[in-house]
């Protein structure tokens, strides 16, 4: 079954954001790329990046064609694991900030943004933002600030919210800085801001985003955040509201190719439900503007760590009856399932480990915790190509790979 809403327009002014400081660089050409991925002489792996998975109490680094473990790394007891976007580092969060982690050498460097709680990282046009819950700061640098090494800190610049909460910043190619708005109890929108030397003016915002959460951006840079009752498209110096088809109509994530219009994200109409399984999906035409329920099979259910964007720009979902389903955004339908992993039960606890999927290219890499096993998988087969038994349980993935 499909459902199906149109979009209404919302646009409200918001005040009450306070600009705190930026550090002592202007922001490099927005038009410019990530820049060239780094080399490594005294490296095997030379300008190869790697996969990352956390375990309990560390981190395995993972050739990304054998999956051979090339090193395992102390860290926290629960870490997440985001990419920067160099092919190369991985930014760990863990109980000191952001801590950068060189797939390369390997090695967790001494290159920690401070954050009182770490949250979202976010890599877009050369750009990659990382955002502090407890501080509500926004720190944007540049992809390739670790070009050279990893010897310190680089300039950055910075952004603080009025109100510290869990958030998410992207930077778009023109230099505007597109930011979420809440506080500890709430969350409500996002506001638009135009960089101008050492401050940042409002140029739109948006109160019509209960509980906001996630980015996603696609083609012709339009950025879509969830909502508790649908999404929020920023595109073009304007907000758009689209409101869910129910009166609790919840996206959290949203799964983008910024070669693709259409936003898959994820969906939850129960507030009352039990558990962290899902069981649709949301389509989301930014060219169209349209929003659409699609409801999945009763033995498709997927988490927030279940699905991502591959070849064809299709959609595909690791689901508990451990296939990957191959979902077509254009029309919403299954076109395919490919089985990788033995079927698996939800989590407790969102922070629980369980299946997750990402994809490089045509390859998704999988985890299977009840097997602690790693999986890469040709997306265009369907064939595993290769497995890793860990010695550890997987929990968090992430892929740096040039």
């Amino acid at each position: 079954m499909k459902r199906h809403t149109r979009l209404t327009a919302a646009a409200a002014v918001f005040a009450g954001i306070s600009l705190i400081a930026t550090a002592c660089a202007t922001p490099a050409d927005p038009a410019g790329g990530s820049g060239a991925t780094p080399t490594d002489e005294g490296s095997s792996a030379s300008a190869q990046g790697r996969v990352a998975v956390s375990y309990p109490g560390g981190i395995a680094v993972l050739d990304p064609e054998t999956l051979e473990v090339v090193a395992e790394l102390d860290s926290d007891e629960f870490t997440r694991l985001n990419t920067f976007g160099d092919g190369r580092t991985i930014a760990v969060t863990t109980s000191e900030g952001f801590q950068m982690l060189d797939t390369v050498e390997p090695a967790l460097t001494d290159v920690v943004f401070d954050a009182s709680a770490p949250g979202h990282v976010v890599v877009h046009h050369g750009k990659t933002v990382l955002f502090d819950d407890g501080t509500g700061t926004t720190t944007i640098l540049d992809t390739d600030a670790f070009a050279d090494g990893y010897d310190g800190l680089p300039e950055t610049t910075t952004y603080t919210a009025d109100a510290p909460h869990h958030g998410v910043s992207i930077v778009l190619e023109d230099g505007t800085l597109v930011t979420t708005v809440g506080t500890a109890e709430s969350r409500s929108g996002a506001v638009a801001l135009h960089p101008h030397d050492d401050h940042f003016d409002e140029a739109a915002s948006s109160d019509q985003c209960p509980g906001i959460h996630g980015e996603g951006t696609a083609a012709d840079e339009a950025v879509i955040f969830g909502c508790e009752d649908g999404a929020l498209l920023f595109q073009g110096d304007e907000f758009v509201k689209f409101d869910a088809p129910d009166e609790f109509g919840r996206m959290g994530n949203a799964f983008v190719s910024e070669s693709s219009p259409i936003v898959v994200g994820d969906y939850k109409n129960d507030p009352d439900a039990e558990g962290y399984l899902l069981g649709a999906v949301t389509l989301i035409d930014t060219a169209e503007q349209t929003f659409e329920v699609v409801d999945l099979p009763d033995e498709v259910q997927y988490t927030f760590r279940d699905i991502a964007r591959g070849p064809g720009d299709l959609a595909y979902i690791l689901s508990t009856d451990g296939q990957i389903h191959v979902l077509d955004p254009e029309s919403g339908a299954l076109t395919g399932a490919y089985p990788v992993v033995e079927p698996w039960e939800g989590p407790a606890q969102w922070q629980d480990a369980h299946p997750a999927i990402k994809v490089n290219g045509d390859i998704a890499y999988v985890t299977e915790p009840a097997a602690n096993a790693v999986h890469a998988v040709d997306l265009t087969s369907g064939e595993v190509i290769a497995t890793v038994e860990l010695d550890h349980t997987p929990n968090e993935l992430a892929v740096a790979i040039g």
